[in-house]
């Protein structure tokens, strides 16, 4: 991927960050979805008083896409910052958001972008974030 496509995927993350609703936690993540033919798909995290009905910001990305037709996926950059931090964190996805990644996604080239800044990242393959991943091959007799 080029610095410059991975550029712009981060500062929708950061734009997608600032529609979250969090206000139990104040910890608002956004994160911008690359499909394999270039298109971006935002989400944010939305909680609920009822904490288990929260969505991830990668989810809700995931959702939109897989709801618009779209099945392949090239990288995602996901950024978060709790409501009081002076600054950015590496904000890597949860486990459950991690297992959507592995339904939809090569792990050894999908990448997963989590950046403090525009010049501040760092890039993982999702089988480096979730090694012996379970799939929908683990369920073929």
């Amino acid at each position: 991927m080029t610095e410059e496509i991975k550029q712009k995927l981060i500062k929708a993350a950061f734009e997608a960050k600032r529609k979250a609703y969090a206000p139990y936690s104040g910890f608002q993540v956004g994160a911008a979805l690359l499909t394999k033919d270039g298109r971006i798909y935002q989400g944010c995290n939305i909680e609920n008083a009822s904490y288990g009905a929260c969505c991830c910001a990668e989810r809700t990305a995931f959702f939109k896409a897989v709801s618009e037709g779209e099945r392949e996926f090239r990288a995602i950059a996901i950024a978060g910052k709790g409501k009081d931090a002076p600054e950015f964190e590496y904000c890597a996805p949860c486990g459950i958001c991690r297992q959507v990644m592995a339904e939809f996604c090569e792990p050894e080239t999908f990448e997963i972008i989590l950046p403090r800044s525009l010049e501040d990242h760092q890039t993982y393959a999702l089988s480096e974030l979730l090694p012996f991943s379970f799939t929908g091959k683990n369920l073929e007799s």
